[in-house]
């Protein structure tokens, strides 16, 4: 990787690894909420998969931002919203004033994906391995919050935990905006797209996005739809199904008691850090269309396996829980990298706006779809309905290689 690609590599990894601490300490919080707001997680998971779904609702603009003005600010203005919102939802009184909170955090965090992705795609001559490390710092981040948020839910109240977590992204910003790189060092725009990109306004709008959804990215945008899905289903009531679980309990350290399931899901998370590097690894070593397969076929396994798994005792529960951090975070950077290569280079903003509509929009009709099935049928129904996600992603894959 030369200078820029470095650059672009260390900034968009501060810019993931702060969308993840605030997006998977959510989860953590949802198991106090469901005590203090008395509410039962169908309805609690309908209110966070609206605050969810902002984030894919405000990634079709953001990646048209991205496009028109850069990647570099978006990134940064999201690190402060986030934080921003987190304040909000430290004040909520009530489960409907936090679906309001959640939307504005969810709004400021839709910036980040289409304008990080379309800045590597962009940008890095070395894609795959740069969304290899952009992956695990996402991973990082994953882990280190629930982790540090944990430790600090054993001592203080969740209110004061949530204002705390504004200052990771405050010292993101510091770092991460005195970063210098060319936005469009690996690509150059060919003589049609310079045409394109002269026009203005809805005209502009809707040239890119007739010129984006033909051919392989509509399969390519359901691939990332699906895994989106099968992402929120999973993690957004996976404290509340570890730590209910036999082969996990309390563990009292300095006269406070620590919940070993939540050390449990952190490790998960970090664990995944080495999937999301192997997923970005196979993109440049293998067609990204093969090593899609592999992921999806590994998910429908430990979908269908986990609810045994975790009542064969603790051994297998630990090993199951690993299996499935790895598996659906290996996933992400090989579909981001199916989006810059079925994508010409000045709509990539735009591809990965619809994208992530798809991903973080729809797919956060997951949260949804987990809650009620958890509530009627436990964690069996809960992971077959999930295995259905990456089954159809698996045969939409095979007709990608196919076509090719």
């Amino acid at each position: 990787m030369d200078k820029n690609d470095k650059t672009i590599t260390y900034f968009t990894m501060i810019g993931h690894g702060m969308f993840h601490i605030y997006e998977m300490v959510i989860p953590l919080f949802v198991v106090i909420w469901l005590d203090i707001f008395d509410v039962s997680a169908a309805v609690l998971g309908t209110v966070v998969a609206i605050g969810y779904g902002l984030i894919g609702v405000g990634a079709l603009p953001s990646g048209a931002l991205a496009d028109r003005y850069g990647s570099k600010r978006l990134v940064v203005l999201s690190m402060v919203g986030m934080a921003g919102g987190f304040v909000l939802i430290s004040l909520a009184p009530t489960v409907w004033l936090l679906g309001i909170a959640l939307v504005i955090w969810g709004a400021a965090a839709s910036l980040y994906h289409p304008a990080g992705l379309s800045l590597i795609t962009r940008g890095t001559k070395q894609q795959g391995t740069a969304l290899a490390y952009h992956g695990v710092a996402g991973n990082i981040g994953t882990a280190i919050g629930p982790l540090v948020t944990v430790l600090l839910l054993t001592v203080l109240e969740w209110r004061l935990v949530a204002i705390l977590l504004i200052f990771p992204a405050l010292i993101g910003v510091f770092v991460a905006y005195r970063l210098e790189f060319d936005e469009r060092g690996g690509t150059q725009l060919e003589e049609g797209n310079v045409i394109a990109d002269q026009l203005q306004g809805a005209a502009k709008f809707l040239a890119q996005t007739k010129r984006l959804f033909v051919g392989g990215f509509v399969v390519v945008f359901v691939i990332a739809m699906l895994a989106g899905t099968y992402y929120r289903g999973v993690f957004t009531f996976l404290p509340e199904i570890l730590a209910d679980l036999p082969v996990f309990g309390s563990v009292e350290i300095a006269g406070e008691t620590i919940e070993s399931s939540q050390y449990v899901y952190a490790g998960l998370l970090l664990l995944g850090g080495g999937g999301q590097y192997v997923g970005g690894k196979l993109s440049d070593y293998r067609s990204p269309e093969w090593a899609i397969i592999g992921a999806f076929t590994a998910l429908i396994l430990v979908s269908l396996s986990f609810p045994f798994f975790v009542g064969a005792g603790l051994i297998a529960t630990i090993i199951i829980c690993a299996a499935l951090g790895f598996f659906v975070f290996m996933e992400a950077p090989i579909h981001q990298a199916l989006i810059g290569k079925y994508t010409a280079a000045d709509i990539h903003g735009l591809s990965f706006g619809y994208t992530y509509l798809g991903v973080f929009g729809i797919g956060a009709g997951g949260a949804s779809i987990a809650g009620v099935a958890l509530t009627y049928g436990g964690i069996q129904l809960l992971f077959v309905v999930l295995a259905v996600f990456p089954t159809t992603g698996l045969l939409l894959a095979g007709y990608l290689i196919v076509r090719r």
